[in-house]
């Protein structure tokens, strides 16, 4: 006698979570938190509404996985960009670029859902999510900055966090600019002149052996 395997209870799901997830995060992003209502969500993640409560939850808890998606995502990037193997200088440049394409990416809207959209929320746990990714991402800056130091790229008295702070409001500012409609050309050739505004003067290093020099800020 032979005996039916048990079989799962439910329907399969017939889509991607992690895709569903992605079209959220540009409904989201398009729309902005508030304007976005639920019927925006079923038609811009192509599932039904019991799948859509049943998966993700809430509009809330959906916009906090997305947003926790994004910056994985985006987070990733940048940091790529500003420990690639170059100078300083051309990794602070990289750093930069790689946040104008982000807010500037063809298929994508405009900006960013952590500078533009996330802010704008009256939620707890989003402020404080945000409040956490701008301090990490100082850190990261800071984090170069001071192997620039060790590298020789900068002075030992470089003031490691306040250029840090810098950097990040110089990254925010781009993608609001960006998101006001500013050209992408524009954006990266601001983007690379900044980068001159916010190191010392080529060769005011210090090298092993040789003497500082300090960098007035």
């Amino acid at each position: 006698m032979t005996t039916n395997p048990t079989r799962p209870r439910g329907r399969p799901r017939s889509f991607d979570e992690l895709e569903a997830l992605e079209k959220a995060t540009k409904v989201f992003w398009s729309k902005g938190y508030d304007g976005v209502t639920i019927d925006d969500l079923v038609a811009g993640m192509g599932v039904g509404r019991m799948s859509l409560y049943a998966v993700f939850g809430d509009k809330r808890t959906l916009f906090v996985r997305a947003l926790n998606a994004y910056a994985g995502v985006r987070g990733a990037l940048l940091a790529k960009a500003i420990f690639s193997p170059q100078s300083l200088r051309d990794s602070l440049t990289s750093f930069l670029r790689q946040a104008v394409e982000c807010a500037t990416q063809e298929g994508s809207p405009v900006g960013c859902l952590l500078v533009c959209v996330a802010p704008l929320v009256d939620d707890a746990e989003v402020r404080r999510f945000v409040q956490n990714a701008t301090a990490g991402a100082v850190a990261l800056v800071e984090r170069r900055f001071r192997d620039g130091i060790s590298a020789g790229d900068i002075p030992p008295d470089f003031p490691v966090a306040a250029r840090a702070r810098q950097v990040i409001d110089l990254v925010n500012g781009l993608t609001v600019r960006a998101k006001m409609g500013t050209p992408r050309k524009t954006l990266l050739r601001d983007a690379e002149e900044a980068v001159e505004l916010l190191l010392p003067p080529r060769g005011t290093g210090h090298r092993p052996g040789g003497s500082a020099r300090k960098a007035r800020a």
